[in-house]
This record gives structure tokens, C-alpha cells and sequence, in this order.
């Protein structure tokens, strides 16, 4: 299964613990909304004003790149492409790559033009490139949008060129950071360069907490004056990772000092503990009528979770099967039931469907017939 279908058939019952009796508190922020959300899981574990609708600024520009990295991943755009500058491109305001008019730009380049040096003119090239016009690709931000479930989130444009009807929110920030990070691993660490330079222009990445704190290795800023300073965060320490969407503070320090103040909650005060890898078998599930007996069953992505620190033993999963019985043939990622969480009470925390693993066709004609003699039996019978 690619990591975009894996993401998409992700599936888990959103959870907060923050009121636990060993968790205190979160930090209240000089800012207009933020989230929390350990990667793993996505569960939220910080939601303050988390669904209100907010100009994104160039944060936008994490979908910018987002799309073209999955139209790399779908092989219709090269790293190598050559990319030529329109007036358009060349003549946007703001931040700037510095790219020129007829100049031919490789994909590679404009990638870090947008990530690194959030430039305007890098973001409106590429979009031309991809879509024939920065219209149209906007019409394919927001179809990814929907696709990663993205309900307060509408693009007019690929930079985040103040505009109306363009808008997005902390949560669905986080959750686009979460698609970056899990979908396309290989073009992450572009998120993590802290300087690029073209046109003979060094330009540092404006994410303050690159320098601050080793653990932080992405994701991008934004700002204008409606805007207001605005950060995407997500750091990893030892082993676990977490992401951070502030919107909405009143300075370059700020969105960093705030930033990582909600980083540093969710290191210190939760701990994302994987309970069955993507893969992985969690049960073997009975199946008639098939050229298999059985069937590997398991999740078709991590089943993981934040929980208080040192608490994770007590919580535990359970796989509840669908009612009726399995008969072949069976389709790989076909639904079998669901794997719970549940707390030392038994109360459930959270689930994920339990998949076939794989595929079984359909047995030859004698195991159709004595199994469906066997079921017959068991019907009357019990």
C-alpha cells in the first residue's frame, strides 16, 4: 500500500488526555488559536480555538509544496524539470526566491525557493508549471484538502496572498504538517535547511526554532499584517514526534517563543507509545470457502497513541471481530473488524479497523462444497 493510501485509510477516534490527574494544565498562549498533535497517532492533545478560520498567510505554502511532492511521488514531475519564470512569478510581491523573467529554474530548486526562502515567485512557478495557471492549482490544493479531511481550509491562491475566501485553520495546519512528515519522507528535510541561496541572495529559513532547539526539523512560517506571525513546528526526540500550529502572535519572536512552549508541554508531559506497526499481523482471521484457512489481519497504519507519561501499561488493545463470517474470496485491505484501546477500566480510548493483510481467493470447488456444508451444519446446529 503507497503512504498516500495509508494515510487515507487511517482511522482512529480523536482523544484528548490533557485533563488526566498526572497531566497539568497546558500553557495558555499569546496567540489567536493553536494545537498540539502528537505525529504518530495525530491525536490532538492541545485544541485552543483549534477549527477557527484564519488567513494561513504562507503557511499556505506547505500545501503548495505538498501537492508538487506528491505529483513527484505520481511521476509526473521530475526534480530535473526545468521550470520557465513567468512576468507573473517575476512581478509577485513579498517574499522573493529572485528568480527571473525567462529564466529556467529546476523543480529541486523551486521547492527550496518555497520551503526555505518562502518565496512568492517560487510558488506561483511551480504552480503554473503543474497546473498551466495558479487558478487551477488551487483547485488541486483544495482537492487535497478534501482528501486529508481538511473542513476549515479553502485556498484561493498558492502563496497566501491575502485574499478572500482564503483560509485555513491550526488544526487543519497540523494535520497537513502530519500528511507532509508521513507521506513523503524523502523531500522532508527540505524543512529543515536553514539558509538557501540563489541569484547569489542567502536567505535564512525563517523558522527561528531551527537554530533554538536540534530536535525541531520543520515546517514553515507565514505572515501578514491580518495574518499576524504565524508556525508550524514539529521536533522529534527520542523517538517520538509532535507538531505545533500557532496562529495569530504579534511577532517573529513570539510565534517561536509560543511554539515552543507547546513543543515542550507535550515532551515533557506525554509520551506516543506505537502499539502495532503498519503491517504487522495483530490476529489470524478465520476464513471458509477459500484457498487459505485464514487470513493475516492488521492495521493499514500505525496503531499508536499519546499518553500521560508513564502510563502507557495501562492501557492495552483488543481486536473486536465483525459480525458473520469471512468467506472468500477476500480482498487485500478489506475491513474484518476493529483493534481497540482500551484503559485499565476497560473504557475505550480509541480504534482503527482491523484489515486483511492480504488477499484469499476463493478455494477450488470441493473446499466451496464442504465448507458450505460445514456452515450449513453450524447454522442448524450452533
Amino acid at each position: 500500500m503507497s503512504p498516500i493510501a495509508r494515510f487515507a485509510a487511517f482511522s482512529l477516534l480523536t482523544f484528548s488526555l490533557s485533563a488526566a490527574a498526572s497531566v497539568p494544565p497546558p500553557p495558555q498562549l499569546a496567540a489567536k488559536s493553536w494545537v498540539l498533535m502528537d505525529a504518530a497517532s495525530g491525536s490532538v492533545l492541545v485544541d485552543h480555538q483549534g477549527n477557527m478560520r484564519l488567513p494561513p498567510a504562507s503557511l499556505t505554502k506547505l500545501m503548495t509544496s505538498h501537492v508538487a511532492a506528491l505529483e513527484l511521488q505520481r511521476g509526473r514531475l521530475k526534480e530535473t524539470d526545468l521550470v520557465t519564470i513567468s512576468e507573473k512569478a517575476w512581478r509577485m510581491g513579498g517574499s522573493k526566491m529572485f528568480v527571473m523573467v525567462g529564466d529556467q529554474v529546476a523543480v529541486s530548486d523551486l521547492l527550496r525557493g518555497i520551503i526555505v526562502q518562502s518565496g512568492n515567485d517560487a510558488s506561483i512557478a511551480l504552480a503554473e508549471h503543474l497546473a498551466g495557471g495558479e487558478e487551477t492549482f488551487a483547485a488541486m490544493m483544495n482537492e487535497e484538502a478534501k482528501r486529508l479531511g481538511l473542513v476549515d481550509t479553502h485556498f484561493v491562491n498558492a502563496t497566501g496572498w491575502p485574499a478572500e475566501g482564503h483560509y485555513s485553520s491550526a488544526l487543519d495546519m497540523a494535520r497537513l504538517a502530519r500528511a507532509i512528515i508521513l507521506e513523503d519522507p524523502q523531500h522532508y528535510s527540505l524543512y529543515a535547511e536553514k539558509e538557501f541561496v540563489w541569484n547569489n541572495i542567502k536567505q535564512p529559513n525563517r523558522n527561528l526554532l531551527l537554530w533554538r532547539d536540534p530536535s525541531v526539523d520543520g515546517l514553515k512560517t507565514g505572515h501578514t499584517e491580518e495574518a499576524g506571525y504565524c508556525l508550524v513546528a514539529s521536533a522529534r526526540r527520542d523517538g517520538q514526534r509532535f507538531i505545533a500550529a500557532v496562529f495569530g502572535t504579534d511577532s517573529e519572536a513570539a510565534r517561536a517563543n509560543e511554539t515552543a512552549k507547546l513543543l515542550g508541554y507535550g515532551f515533557n508531559f506525554f509520551e506516543s507509545k506505537t502499539f502495532h506497526k503498519q503491517g504487522e499481523t495483530v490476529q489470524a482471521v478465520d476464513v471458509w470457502k477459500g484457498a487459505a484457512r485464514s487470513v493475516n489481519a492488521g492495521v493499514a497504519s500505525d496503531f499508536a497513541a499519546a499518553l500521560p507519561k508513564g502510563s502507557s501499561a495501562a492501557y492495552q488493545t483488543r481486536v473486536v471481530l465483525a459480525e458473520g463470517d469471512v468467506v472468500a474470496p477476500v480482498a487485500a485491505g478489506a475491513t474484518l473488524g476493529r483493534v481497540e484501546l482500551v484503559d485499565a477500566d476497560g473504557k475505550l480510548v480509541m480504534q482503527q479497523p482491523l484489515v486483511a493483510l492480504e488477499a484469499v481467493e476463493a478455494g477450488g470447488f470441493f473446499r466451496r462444497v464442504w465448507d458450505g456444508i460445514r456452515l450449513f451444519f453450524r447454522g442448524l446446529f450452533g
